[in-house]
């Protein structure tokens, strides 16, 4: 079976970009050297474009998980084509179809399945799907942005002035535009790209699926820090509505944090977040799957199964019940439908669901412990 035709154009900017950031840089920082300046300049860059890509194209445009005011939305498509990743409406329907079939070899675009080197970069060299870039039926709502169609029309050209014109204008002023047009613009892009990639490639093969198997997206923290967040991928796939990726305070996830920074600007608005009771049940079951697997080998298999599956039902139950009585709080404080001795009476109540559903989960966690 014959491959589909190279890309010439593709596989030019990608060898090119990657031999003048790998020879180039190395040999003029030993022989020139580079300035704080210009790094913290390639840094701000590389970030820009991170942020665009994250924010913008991924959870905005593509996922639809908040609303943008048109000036953001203008700086994420500057910042996108800046980042040299195809134009909003080419992203995001390669995007929403990946999501859609993901780990499908005949459909998703960079299927994880056909290999690290396939969905890394390999998908972008030939023309395995040329035929579905027609009307992009599948993002119609995009094509009713001003602000995605202005950039799909203008691409190429916002390219060109990005990727030359702000590394050259940036040599110009700073007096050095050799070390300028290396660092921040060749050496940025090629982080810029493969950091993105690695979240099609690493991010199905390294880490932990801790909501979901059905798929091979997986979480990793360190992938998170060099990817502004994305590297929760394996909750991302189950709950790709959501406008977070690292739902935790702790978690390394700066694009959050930029959009729900905004919004506090009035830039950002609508932010969308799964429903807490779902993530805690499908973490749950997940738990409940890896332990029944550990189990297989145990002496006394049938006995600690029975124990383990009616403590997680115990669970599952008190989680209802707890995520229940919360709403029920959280409508009586907005619209304050109980009196103040109904309403002291209701939040006692709370507290000690909540306590109890502490406890539960405590010999929940003993238990799988015992089985890890």
């Amino acid at each position: 079976m014959n491959k589909p035709r190279l890309i010439w154009l593709n596989v030019l900017v990608f060898l090119i970009t990657f031999l003048f950031a790998a020879i180039a840089v190395p040999y003029r920082a030993i022989t020139h050297g580079f300035d704080s300046t210009e790094i913290i300049m390639a840094i701000i860059c590389f970030t820009y474009c991170g942020m665009s890509i994250t924010a913008g194209y991924h959870r905005l445009w593509s996922h639809k998980t908040y609303q943008a005011h048109w000036s953001l939305r203008f700086i994420f498509a500057v910042g996108g084509a800046f980042a040299l990743q195809n134009s909003i409406l080419h992203w995001s329907s390669d995007h929403r179809v990946h999501h859609k079939h993901v780990d499908n070899n005949d459909v998703d675009p960079y299927s994880a399945k056909r290999g690290f080197w396939y969905s890394h970069i390999g998908w972008m060299l030939r023309e395995y799907q040329a035929h579905r870039y027609t009307d992009y039926d599948n993002c119609r709502d995009l094509q009713k942005d001003k602000i995605v169609m202005w950039q799909h029309k203008n691409y190429l050209l916002l390219t060109i002035l990005t990727n030359f014109g702000i590394p050259l204008a940036f040599g110009i002023w700073h007096g050095d535009i050799i070390s300028s047009l290396l660092l921040v613009g060749f050496l940025r892009l090629v982080l810029s790209h493969h950091t993105t990639f690695f979240i099609n490639s690493l991010a199905h093969i390294w880490g932990k699926q801790t909501y979901t198997d059905k798929n091979t997206a997986r979480d990793n923290g360190v992938l998170a820090f060099f990817t502004f967040g994305e590297g929760y991928h394996n909750y991302h796939h189950i709950f790709e509505n959501d406008y977070r990726n690292g739902i935790r305070w702790y978690q390394f996830d700066p694009t959050k944090w930029l959009i729900k920074g905004c919004a506090y600007l009035g830039l950002t608005s609508k932010l969308r977040i799964s429903p807490e009771d779902k993530v805690e049940k499908a973490k749950l079951a997940m738990s409940l799957k890896r332990s029944q697997q550990r189990l297989i080998s145990h002496p006394q298999a049938e006995e600690m199964k029975q124990k383990l599956e009616a403590e997680y039902e115990a669970l599952i139950a008190r989680v209802n019940e707890f995520y229940a009585m919360k709403k029920q709080v959280l409508v009586n404080k907005k619209e304050k439908l109980l009196t103040e001795v109904e309403n002291s009476e209701l939040m006692k109540q709370f507290s000690e669901l909540k306590e109890s559903l502490a406890e539960q989960r405590k010999h929940w966690n003993l238990l799988t412990a015992k089985l890890a």
